[in-house]
């Protein structure tokens, strides 16, 4: 079934002429940049967006990538800082991004002759709290992995049979969904949020979130700690947790505490009403 699923994604790749692929380094969009490389050759360009949002490990990663397998990688400037309404972080934030995303990704696919532009969105992302899929809808953006049928796990294997190393990594969200819908966003926060995080990682945590929480009244900031269950043992055993809790309250955290529940994909949409989540 995935032999047959990729060849489907392979047909569709060829069947475009030319793509521009919207790439971030995750998952979905490294193996997208690939297949339509190994597919269309020159005629496919992998872009992605830097702005605060993307962590600096992460691009120096997705660049690497890109030299490592042969696939061309740009990098294009994005203001989604400078749009009031994606900096009220309201729960269709991603809508903003993309749409900023894809109105500098439309002018070049066009000056350069690219015929489609593309995004990793997959068919396990059905029926998920997806507001960015509107803006992709909006600008005709195609998801050729979810158009093959191709699930983020049987994205994975295919990933893991052409060697690349994103086969395994964690699911990887912008910064922002670090921060509950309605307090908002700004660089600074984000960059707590990032060197929070690379504690955790340098740690040796596998799967991370931190989840920043300011008081309105007080100013005062919270690091809520989200790792595997199966990890909190170890965060908690030996001086671990004291090392960990003390690193991250120097970047500026009054409070920092560990959620209980563990990490789980989206916890920031657990605010929003269910048919909320289901129909977006």
């Amino acid at each position: 079934m995935t032999t047959s699923k990729f060849e489907i994604l392979q047909s569709t790749l060829a069947g475009y002429g030319s793509c521009l692929v919207a790439y971030s380094g995750g998952v979905d969009s490294v193996f997208l940049a690939r297949v339509a490389h190994d597919v269309l050759g020159e005629r496919s360009l992998a872009v992605i967006a830097d702005s605060a949002s993307l962590p600096r490990r992460e691009l120096a990663e997705a660049l690497e990538l890109g030299v490592r397998f042969g696939f061309p990688v740009r990098v294009v400037k994005t203001a989604e800082f400078d749009n009031p309404s994606y900096l009220a972080n309201p729960a269709n934030r991603c809508y903003f991004c993309k749409h900023e995303l894809f109105e500098h990704l439309t002018p070049i696919a066009r000056k350069e002759g690219f015929a489609v532009i593309a995004y990793g969105e997959n068919a396990s992302d059905v029926g998920d709290f997806r507001p960015g899929s509107q803006a992709a809808t909006e600008f005709a953006v195609r998801a050729p992995l979810k158009a093959a049928g191709l699930t983020k796990a049987e994205i994975r294997e295919l990933s893991a049979q052409l060697g690349l190393p994103t086969a395994d990594k964690p699911q990887m969200a912008c910064l922002s969904s670090r921060i509950p819908y309605g307090e908002a966003v700004s660089p600074e926060k984000l960059a707590m949020i990032e060197a929070a995080e690379n504690v955790l990682r340098d740690a040796g945590f596998y799967e991370v979130r931190v989840r920043h929480h300011e008081g309105s009244a007080t100013q005062s900031k919270l690091a809520r700690i989200e790792i595997a269950l199966a990890e909190i043992p170890r965060l908690l055993a030996g001086e671990t947790l004291a090392r960990v809790s003390a690193a991250i309250a120097k970047l500026g955290y009054q409070h920092v505490t560990l959620d209980l529940q563990g990490y789980r994909r989206g916890s920031v949409n657990e605010v929003l009403p269910t048919t909320a989540r289901r129909n977006a």
